[in-house]
């Protein structure tokens, strides 16, 4: 009985050995497969050549395992397509150029065609699989378990089976399991995965982190406020994927004219083959042999390899730099875009109202009118009264007797501090006989700067006026400006009163400004600038933001801080709301675009070049061979130039 056991032990440790070297070598042949077999099927061809006088059948042989080697992988593409979708592709005709070649005893010209065709092939797949290899390596660093406390117990469980509210527990060098906050504990995280910042970010009680970012020294509990299906992470890898199945509009014009073309070729091909030899009594030996060097010379092989493998590798390029195109057609579209709408609040600057300045009166410091401000403020949940309250500090909240407090909604809120009345509020909430006429220049010019104003009273006058604004972030004017360095008109939208949007216009360097827009104002307008600029990207981070972003003709939306709907509308996301990143998308989009228009531009002369030399004078089919498959590499290297 133990000796069955111990059998079944060992079949069992052998089957999972086996497993293992399947799982292994699967992997191996999905990542150098191809070019394996291409480079196997160029030796075999060498060495048929080697020894065709020696032994011309076991040459023969030795070709026939090079066209079989080599051939394979595209002959079973071309086939499904003519099986499944009842169309011709490029595949076929070169594995019928190649079988020709072969058939009136041009072997080795048609091993060298499949070599290099195989090569070129298995360079346009290496591009794919690199983008591919970026989603994988993000995959990988999606955690599959998290500890998470519950009952006051440490359990280790799946990442799928984490519910909103859970607290999980992340130990140093682990990484962060779920979207959440930190509730307890503090520690530095490297957020690269995500937001592409090389640098380490300090996070403490209150703060935010992503799912898949890599905790620092410090042990932090963190609440989950996203299922693992919503976390950041996970939209990453679905929005990476979905880049890589949509094309852009010169791609799919380009497939469908390859098939067009294909049935073009061999219509063409078939008439080369049959009218010489009956209309002008040519040889048949070599009306086939003209044939099959025109059906060579003639495939689109490198014009349709001169625009995917160059956008998949943008896409990969800018992935690693935290810009997430949603596709190639997005690319394309930023490389046209003249003009760049920006939605103000938490785009164009930080997203919530800070202290700009503090003006004093009745022999009051600066200091002393913000910490009775504050005071009063840290009874209220508004917005502005936080702002106040974290601008004074918390020790401007000890030792002061409040009482009588009273909110007035719309003005502001009156109470009794340390047995004195004070009123905080509008301008508009204050006694009028108080507002003396140097007072009341203070606030016109403070309201024409755009600030938003907190004014104090007590019972002998305007104690003092604290101004609020919504700053910009501290790179938007260096963005601005580098934009209209590469000649884009720059526009801002905001629901805010027209001053306050001027003022930050200003401040940013905005060309144009809009200002008391509602969601459908905003699309109304991308609407009209696209008439006038004709490509008009759109950048925001709110729900209100979604309809003109999904307008305009390139939607980005801010990674970081931007809303779920953004998120989803967009068709370029920004990981870490860096603004500055919005050059280096366009010039990246430029750049394809004129890798692409070279590709396209090459790739045609050398076709219409080669069958313009085929007729006139006719072309050896190995230089045939040779020019077409060498200009396909040619535009797939240039293509991967933009994986730099």
């Amino acid at each position: 009985m133990m000796n069955q056991s111990v059998e079944m032990s060992h079949l069992a440790d052998q089957v999972v050995d086996n497993k293992a070297v399947n799982s292994h070598w699967e992997e191996w042949k999905a990542k150098y497969g191809e070019g394996a077999a291409a480079l196997l099927s160029g030796a075999m061809a060498l060495g048929a050549w080697f020894v065709t006088d020696l032994w011309p059948i076991f040459s023969i042989i030795l070709y026939s395992a090079a066209f079989i080697v080599g051939g394979y992988v595209k002959a079973k593409e071309g086939l499904e397509t003519l099986v499944k979708e009842k169309d011709l592709d490029v595949n076929l005709l070169m594995i019928v150029a190649a079988l020709g070649a072969a058939s009136i005893g041009y072997w080795a010209e048609g091993a060298m065609l499949i070599f290099i065709f195989a090569l070129s092939g298995a360079l346009e797949t290496y591009t794919m699989n690199k983008s591919s290899r970026d989603i994988s390596a993000l995959m990988d660093l999606k955690p599959e378990n998290a500890r998470v406390i519950r009952e006051g117990q440490e359990m280790l469980v799946s990442i799928e089976a984490l519910q909103i509210d859970d607290v999980l527990l992340v130990k140093p060098g682990e990484r962060v399991p779920a979207d959440g906050m930190v509730t307890e504990g503090s520690s530095s995280i490297n957020q690269a995965s995500i937001t592409g910042e090389s640098i380490p970010v300090d996070k403490m009680v209150g703060d935010e982190v992503f799912a898949g970012t890599l905790n620092g020294e410090g042990v932090i509990f963190i609440q989950v406020t996203k299922t693992s299906e919503s976390s950041l992470f996970s939209k990453i890898i679905r929005m990476v994927q979905e880049a890589q199945q949509e094309m852009p509009k010169s791609q799919v014009f380009v497939e469908k004219f390859e098939r067009m073309y294909a049935r073009i070729i061999i219509l063409a091909t078939s008439l080369l083959i049959v009218v010489p030899p009956l209309v002008f009594q040519d040889t048949w030996s070599a009306a086939l042999y003209r044939a099959m060097v025109f059906i060579v010379v003639a495939s689109p092989c490198a014009l349709a390899a001169s625009i995917m493998p160059a956008m998949l590798s943008a896409i990969s390029n800018s992935a690693r730099k935290g810009l997430l195109f949603k596709g190639g057609a997005h690319i394309e579209n930023l490389s046209r875009v003249k003009a760049i709408a920006f939605d103000k609040t938490g785009t164009l600057t930080i997203g919530h109202p800070v202290v700009a300045e503090v003006v004093s009166y009745q022999g009051l410091t600066s200091q002393e009118v913000l910490e009775i401000a504050a005071s009063l403020e840290s009874y209220s949940n508004h917005p502005i009264a936080k702002a106040i309250v974290d601008h004074a500090g918390s020790d401007a909240l000890q030792g002061h007797s409040i009482s009588d407090f009273q909110s007035i909604t719309g003005f502001g809120l009156q109470a009794n501090r340390n047995g004195i009345a004070w009123k905080v509020g509008k301008p508009a909430f204050m006694e009028s006989d108080y507002l003396f006429e140097n007072i009341m220049l203070d606030i016109e010019r403070m309201e024409n700067e755009g600030k938003t104003l907190v004014v104090l009273q007590n019972p002998s006058g305007i104690a003092g006026i604290i101004a609020l604004q919504d700053q910009i972030r501290p790179d938007t004017s260096r963005v601005i400006r580098d934009l209209k360095a590469i000649g884009i008109h720059t526009i801002m939208l905001t629901g805010d009163q027209q001053k306050t949007a001027e003022a930050i216009g200003r401040q940013a360097g905005i060309q144009q400004v809009y200002a008391d827009l509602l969601p459908e104002d905003k699309l109304s307008i991308i609407k009209q600038l696209k008439q006038s600029h004709h490509y008009v990207a759109m950048v925001g981070d709110g729900v209100n933001d979604a309809p003109a972003l999904a307008t305009a003709s390139v939607g980005i939306a801010m990674g970081a801080g931007g809303s779920d709907v953004a998120l989803e509308t967009a068709d370029l996301v920004l990981m870490n709301d860096d603004l500055s990143k919005l050059r280096d998308a366009i010039i990246l989009g430029r750049r394809s675009r004129r890798i692409v228009k070279q590709n396209l531009v090459f790739s045609i002369t050398v076709i219409v070049a080669l069958i313009a030399t085929n007729f006139i004078s006719g072309i050896p089919l190995p230089l045939g061979v040779v020019g077409h498959e060498g200009s396909t590499i040619l535009v797939i290297l240039n293509g991967l130039r933009l994986l730099r």
